[in-house]
């Protein structure tokens, strides 16, 4: 991380949250998913209830956020929802909140691969994190996405 802002990492399930809380960080998310972005579509999709949310917090507020999927029917865990809070960007936290992702994914789903579908403009960062692509471009919601995944020996290695 280049900036040297001491930060604490939290992950938990989404019944652990107060309602503030987790209004805040639902707050944040539609902030920058769906407003930021200009993409009408279902930010709230049913699955935070299963995963764990991880904050990167400063000073107690959210400054980075990811979601973590477990696996289900066979398929990898997944990280999704990564975000870095505007008044935040700039101070190399989308990389920490990645390098925390993958981490808290080997320690609660080890031995396991993990997924994420990226923006397409993001496949360069997170193939620095390891990650390889395995679909062609598509378009999700108006915005280009491809599918990625990063293997099982690459964890553990570099996060």
């Amino acid at each position: 991380m280049s900036t040297q802002t001491p930060y604490s990492i939290d992950v938990r399930r989404m019944e652990t949250f107060s309602a503030i809380e987790l209004y805040a960080l639902l707050t944040l998310r539609v902030s920058v998913f769906v407003v930021e972005q200009a993409c009408a579509y279902p930010e709230l999709d049913g699955k935070d209830v299963d995963a764990l949310h991880l904050r990167l917090l400063i000073d107690g507020d959210t400054a980075a956020y990811a979601r973590l999927l477990p696996p289900e029917n066979g398929a990898a865990p997944r990280i999704g929802r990564v975000l870095v809070a505007p008044g935040h960007r700039g101070k190399g936290l989308g990389e920490t909140i990645m390098r925390e992702a993958i981490r808290a994914c080997e320690n609660h789903f080890p031995g396991m691969a993990i997924e994420l579908s990226a923006q397409s403009y993001l496949e360069r960062f997170y193939k620095a994190l390891g990650f390889t692509p395995i679909s062609e471009e598509y378009v999700e919601d108006g915005i280009p996405h491809i599918d990625m995944v990063r293997p099982v020996e690459n964890n553990r290695a570099s996060a």
